[in-house]
């Protein structure tokens, strides 16, 4: 085997890694949502009632099972995106700068993951894939309508 072909067939598994990629973060994700929300499963973290179980928890079980099975997923995961990144300042942020010091590293992580699946999409194993693969194509005539 050449090296230009193993290159390419590792390129061509790129949208399907993209897909395992999203499939782990949001099946790891909604763990985070459902412990707040039904402390299920069980973490010595204690989280207290308040912003994390109203607004926190519902975004990230929700979120996280619409992005696990791909569906939504560019607006859902820019959300999430979002969510994180106001986690990480306004919860780890105040306690140190490094995250591995204030223990915001999965709230980094997954605020970069959620926005590279935002701009990327959600990979080929996706409930969004198949939609789009089952929309027909736009005629020219209205992707001039389009182009202005």
């Amino acid at each position: 085997m050449t090296q230009s072909s193993l290159a390419d067939r590792w390129q061509a598994a790129a949208p399907y890694l993209l897909s395992v990629l999203r499939i782990l973060a949001a099946f790891v994700y909604i763990e985070y949502g459902t412990t707040k929300l039904f402390k299920y499963p069980f973490t010595v973290i204690h989280f207290t009632p308040g912003i994390l179980t109203t607004i926190a928890g519902p975004l990230e079980t929700i979120g996280g099972a619409l992005l696990l099975v791909g569906l939504f997923s560019r607006p859902v995961a820019f959300i999430l995106a979002g969510e994180m990144a106001v986690a990480y300042f306004h919860v780890h942020a105040p306690r140190a700068f490094w995250p591995i010091s204030n223990s915001g590293q999965s709230a980094v992580l997954f605020c970069f993951i959620w926005l590279y699946i935002s701009a990327a999409g959600p990979g080929r194993w996706s409930l969004d894939w198949l939609w789009r693969r089952r929309r027909p194509a736009p005629s020219p005539a209205q992707h001039k309508a389009f182009a202005g």
